[in-house]
């Protein structure tokens, strides 16, 4: 099983992706486009051009786990290449992103500083 407690970072590769990709061509993508080291304690994920199928690419520690995600209505709401191939998301952006949410989500409240009762 998947101990999610270990996983330290979320990558996404931001452009489309081929998702016929086995287990090495994930790895080669994390590795050389990414620059990334697809042994690290970290989820990789990748979208297709149509945006409603994602592959995640994650080492246990013992081996590689490639899980796939198709959506049956809607799409993610992928980030935009912007010329870097890879984006860090925080917890709360994957989960965000997870549910079909913009990971630039503004903040509900802003933070107070210095209140004095």
């Amino acid at each position: 099983m998947i101990d999610f407690t270990r996983i330290k970072a979320f990558y996404v590769f931001r452009g489309p992706t081929d998702l016929r990709k086995g287990i090495d061509g994930y790895c080669s993508l994390v590795s050389g486009v990414m620059t990334l080291d697809p042994f690290s304690p970290s989820l990789f994920l990748f979208c297709n051009r149509s945006k409603d199928k994602l592959k995640v690419l994650y080492w246990d520690g013992n081996g590689f786990w490639l899980l796939y995600k198709r959506l049956e209505e809607g799409k993610f709401r992928w980030p935009k290449d912007n010329g870097d191939t890879s984006l860090s998301l925080s917890n709360q952006q994957l989960k965000w992103l997870m549910e079909g949410l913009d990971i630039n989500q503004k903040r509900a409240f802003q933070p107070l500083e210095n209140r004095v009762i």
